[in-house]
Order: structure tokens, then sequence, then C-alpha cells
């Protein structure tokens, strides 16, 4: 069995994962992450915090010293639009390298896309539908069209739960004129931004959703079983967005299913959730548990596999896809 750990490092959170494979047949040792905010102040000053660096730097090392016991082939560190977009990401990836021997690969919004959608199309049957997969992180939302299982677009918008948050939802409780600000910003962004294109379902993954998902589902420790394949509505997330308006981000943390770390930026998340399915005149979407760190791991059985031949891709991904519902979880 090959034994891979990812850190994947986004603008809100590092993911933490450590998986093997064997005779295509995968299992999960470690699946977890730590809200660690490299994209803190980032808008306001272009930067990366020091205060930031550190405390992200201090969580690889823990995740890297847990990764040990399993004595991982290969460590693969990827950065998304916090890295991308920082004037200092080069001070960080360098930092990340002398003390902890990582090097660090600043993903492009299509890569973040591809391998979002080779781990989010496995949530439901696709057929011959048109599918949207979306994941709004701390700095952007990936958005990746599909048919079946041929991917058609794929790019990354520069909006996500962090820099609504930081730039207009200054209040605790937010007013009433700080939320329609801001979903006004979100809702005129996607519109200018999103494709028109028909769709028939769509697919959420990434913290945001699956964090409404365990609210939603009441789960006190989170248990991707219960979020993976199922469903929130427009009305739920309207829901969820009011009870997020009225408490302060003390309150908000006392949700069940909520991240304690996830409180303050939860609303301008749901809002963006909630302008998709407006805008893709949707009444529901389905959840994944699934996102970049399986995708990456697909990626890697493809190669694996040595298969060739553009073809064949998406027929191979889809079998390899297919495995993951008996994931094993040691």
């Amino acid at each position: 069995m090959k034994t891979y750990t990812i850190l994947e490092i986004g603008t809100n959170s590092i993911k933490f994962f450590v998986t093997g494979i064997a005779n295509d047949h995968i299992k999960v040792f470690e699946d977890s992450n730590n809200i660690s905010r490299l994209g803190e102040g980032l808008y306001k000053t272009g930067n990366i915090s020091e205060d930031a660096i550190k405390r992200n730097i201090d969580a690889l090392r823990g995740f890297l010293d847990i990764s040990k016991k399993y004595n991982p082939g290969q460590v693969i560190t990827v950065g998304t639009m916090g890295l991308r977009t920082a004037k200092n990401a080069q001070e960080f990836i360098e930092k990340v390298k002398n003390e902890l021997g990582l090097e660090i690969k600043v993903l492009t919004g299509e890569d973040e896309a591809r391998f979002s959608y080779l781990a989010a199309i496995s949530a439901i049957a696709v057929d011959d539908k048109d599918i949207l997969v979306f994941d709004t992180g701390g700095g952007s939302t990936e958005f990746i069209y599909g048919k079946g299982d041929k991917l058609k677009e794929r790019f990354s918008l520069n909006i996500g739960a962090v820099q609504p948050t930081e730039k207009y939802l200054r209040s605790d409780p937010v007013t009433d004129q700080e939320w329609e600000k801001c979903n006004a910003v979100i809702r005129g962004f996607l519109k200018e931004n999103l494709l028109d294109r028909k769709v028939d379902r769509i697919v959420g993954i990434g913290g945001t959703v699956t964090s409404m998902g365990a609210i939603k589902h009441h789960i006190q420790k989170y248990d991707a079983e219960k979020i993976q394949g199922s469903q929130l509505t427009l009305v739920e997330v309207q829901g969820q967005i009011a009870m997020f308006r009225e408490k302060t981000i003390e309150q908000r943390k006392e949700i069940i299913g909520l991240q304690p770390k996830r409180a303050d930026v939860i609303l301008a998340g749901a809002a963006i959730v909630m302008n998709i399915l407006l805008l893709n005149h949707k009444e529901h979407f389905f959840l994944s548990d699934r996102g970049l760190r399986h995708g990456i791991i697909f990626d890697q059985m493809i190669s694996l596999n040595k298969q060739s031949g553009s073809q064949q891709e998406m027929k191979m991904i889809r079998t390899l896809l297919s495995l993951i519902q008996i994931l094993e979880v040691a």
C-alpha cells in the first residue's frame, strides 16, 4: 500500500488527509482540518500577517507530526486562493520550506476546479445531466460545469466567505443595513460573472456547505456519512441565514453542527450559497463531503494505473470514484 499525506492550505483552513492506495482500494487514516485563517486581514493589506504565518506553520507542523506514524511515501502540499493573491505569498512558501521541508504547489483556479469535480460527482447519479459543482472557500468560489462524466467548463471567482465578512459584516450581531449591502454585493458579483448555462443538478462541496449540512442534521460530532449525498433546500438555506443574522458570533458558536472557528464567516458563506441557488433557479442542492483532497488522490490513482487517452480518462475516473463508497477508515 502506498500512503499519501495531503495538506491543503486554504484561505480559511488547512485540510489534512492521510490515505493509502492498494489494488484500487482506498483506506483513510486521517481526515481533519484546522481553521487557521491564513487570509485573515488579507483583503485590507494584500499581505499574509506575521501572526497568520506563524499560526499556519504551527498547524502544518502539528499535522506533519501526526502523519509521521503512517510513514507516508509522498507528502503533497497545495495552496489555493490565499496563496494565489497575497503579495508576500512567496515569503510564506519559503518559510514553510525552510522550517518544515514542505514544497507548496500553488494551484490555479482551474486546478482546483478539476480536482473538486473529480471528487464531487460521485455524490450523485450523474447520468446524462447538466451539473454544476461549486466550492465556497474562504477566499474564492470554484465553479465546475459538466454533463454526466464530462467536464465542460471550470473557473474560479474571487469571492469567498472571508472578504465580505471583513468588509461589510462588522457589527455583532450584524445590522440589517450591513446584511443588505453584503448580500447585494455578492448577488451582483455572481450575476455578472456566472455563466448562463442550463443546470439540472447542483452539488456543493467544502466547509461552508458541510457546516450548513451539519446544522441541518444537528450533528454534534461531525459525521461524513450523514452529510454525503443529502440535500439542502433554498428554504433551509434562507432559514439558516435568518438564524445567523440574529445571533452574535458567540451565540453562533453554540449552534449544533457549526465549528466555532467558522462562526464569524458562515453568514457570508451562506449568502453565496443562497445566491447560487437563486441565480440558477433551483430549490435545492446536493451536499458532498468530498473535496479537493479527494480529487488529488483520485488523480494519483489515475497516474498509478497509467491509463492513457483522453477518451478513457473520465470513464476510468468514474470507476475510481465508485470506490470511495467503501472508504475504510482505520
